[in-house]
């Protein structure tokens, strides 16, 4: 049922520096909590097993938080829009604390799982209202900047996460993993209670679709569970994933007549139709196909075939991480100074699209010093798209529909991520790579260098159709501090 909500516009104070400062940092030390929660469970996964029994659904522990992470984060965009930022952020950060809870004083694996779905629900929201409270502090011209700080909180979170959750499991006990979420939960909050109420709202009417929202919830979910089910628990062909795969189709449709047909549907028209939007979103979702598939394969390239070992793997991959932080960094730092700004990404994304053909050419014969250089530039390449598309999106709509794009967008960059990952392993899988169950070729076995040319080629040719439609993407002048907000749009 629809839920209709007036408010007024409300005129606050304008916000200092040293306010908007500490509304960042603390909206990024929030998001950092549900960063750190796709990396810290990972190396804990076997104590875990060992200690609540049913190892066989270990697994979902990390798909029960991918599942609701994604499907949620549209839904954040469209209710912070009508609610307003703080007390959404504050929802998000007190649901992703109830599942913490449960996470930590869980006495089985069943439980285990639902903590983890509830704490996904609240850190989909994490990641899009970072973005989203950025865009309202900080105009587009100098918005690119602060991609660059949003970069470095994955990597903090991607070093981070697994050192404190192999530490936490093998000295101290596994449920520390969430217990340490609740003060730096409650840290973030206290941070941003008072700058953040002096956050406009600046639509006075909007609807909250909730079929909408349910169905877009119940499509994602289904897409979600048959690409991470198909080809490792039920075969690509079969009745089970096939079955979710048109399932999934039936209540996309569903969800796209809701869309056309709604008197303010979650997911504005205005915003779908623009042509800056789709192809910023599409761009993103490709590079992050590419980015996390490669991300998920690499380690097993540097075990098999270089044969480092898993901690040796785990530090070489720190090239691509870093490289991909500077990029961003380089590229958020130069945006003001181009009036072509896209042209940044694609010239970046065109120099990962080379290294990566260069990797799979050498795949086979490599020293670990040629890869590392090659997936530091490769990671250079592909950072330099993630400023450049969030900024374009948010700058082709006005304020009222910032929150509703900014969630798109990190929507799509989340179900890449799960598409990359499926892609590449079905790549893999193609060409005889003989995986264990932890995505590692299963010991004493001898593995041809062929597969990983093929995932290294693949990722090159999603990364051809990212800098395509980099390259169909318009440009619009970002807006600076002195110029007029986009007028707001009130649905009536």
């Amino acid at each position: 049922m629809d839920q209709a909500i007036d408010k007024p516009v409300i005129a606050a104070a304008p916000l200092t520096e040293s306010e908007k400062n500490v509304i960042i940092a603390g909206i990024l030390l929030s998001m950092l909590l549900a960063a750190l929660d796709q990396t810290i469970v990972a190396p804990a996964m076997p104590t875990i097993g060992r200690s609540l029994g049913h190892a066989d659904y270990l697994p979902w522990i990390v798909t029960g938080y991918l599942l609701t992470a994604t499907a949620m984060a549209p839904l954040y965009g469209k209710i912070s829009d009508v609610y307003g930022r703080r007390p959404t952020v504050y929802t998000a950060i007190l649901i992703f604390l109830a599942g913490s809870l449960v996470s930590a004083l869980a006495p089985n694996m069943f439980v285990l799982v639902i903590g983890r779905a509830i704490q996904g629900a609240g850190g989909g929201g994490l990641f899009a209202l970072a973005q989203i409270v950025i865009g309202d502090l900080v105009p587009p011209r100098e918005r690119a900047r602060y991609a660059a700080w949003i970069s470095g909180t994955w990597a903090v979170a991607s070093i981070a996460g697994p050192l404190l959750g192999g530490g936490f499991a093998e000295h101290l006990h596994w449920s520390l993993i969430f217990w340490i979420n609740i003060p730096l939960g409650l840290v973030a909050m206290a941070i941003i209670n008072k700058p953040l109420r002096k956050l406009p709202v600046t639509a006075k009417r909007h609807r909250i679709d909730a079929l909408g929202a349910l169905l877009l919830v119940v499509a994602t979910a289904l897409l979600l569970l048959a690409l991470n089910w198909g080809g490792s628990a039920y075969p690509w062909a079969s009745r089970e994933i096939l079955g979710l795969l048109a399932c999934s189709a039936v209540f996309w449709f569903a969800f796209a007549l809701r869309l056309m047909r709604a008197a303010e549907p979650l997911i504005s028209l205005e915003v779908l139709s623009n042509p800056i939007v789709l192809a910023g979103t599409a761009s993103m979702f490709l590079l992050q196909a590419a980015n996390i598939g490669l991300s998920v394969y690499l380690p097993v390239y540097l075990q098999s075939i270089i044969g480092l070992s898993v901690s040796q793997s785990g530090l070489a991959m720190l090239g691509l991480l870093l490289g991909t932080v500077a990029g961003a960094t380089f590229s958020g730092r130069t945006i003001p100074r181009f009036f072509h700004y896209k042209h940044i990404a694609m010239v970046g994304v065109l120099f990962a699209i080379v290294c990566l053909g260069v990797l799979s050419l050498v795949a086979g014969r490599a020293s670990l010093l040629v890869v590392e250089l090659l997936t530091i530039c490769i990671g250079l390449g592909s950072g330099t798209t993630f400023p450049v598309a969030t900024v374009s999106v948010q700058n082709a709509v006005d304020r009222a529909h910032l929150g509703v794009a900014t969630g798109v967008l990190t929507f799509l960059r989340s179900l890449g991520s799960a598409l990359g990952v499926a892609m590449l392993g079905a790549v893999a899988l193609g060409y005889g790579l003989p995986l264990a169950g932890e995505g590692v070729p299963a010991a004493g076995q001898i593995v041809s260098a062929t597969p990983f040319m093929m995932i290294f080629l693949a990722a090159a040719i999603t990364l051809v159709l990212a800098l395509i439609t980099l390259a169909l993407m318009p440009e619009k002048s970002l807006r600076g501090r002195d110029e007029a907000e986009a007028p707001v749009v009130l649905v009536e």
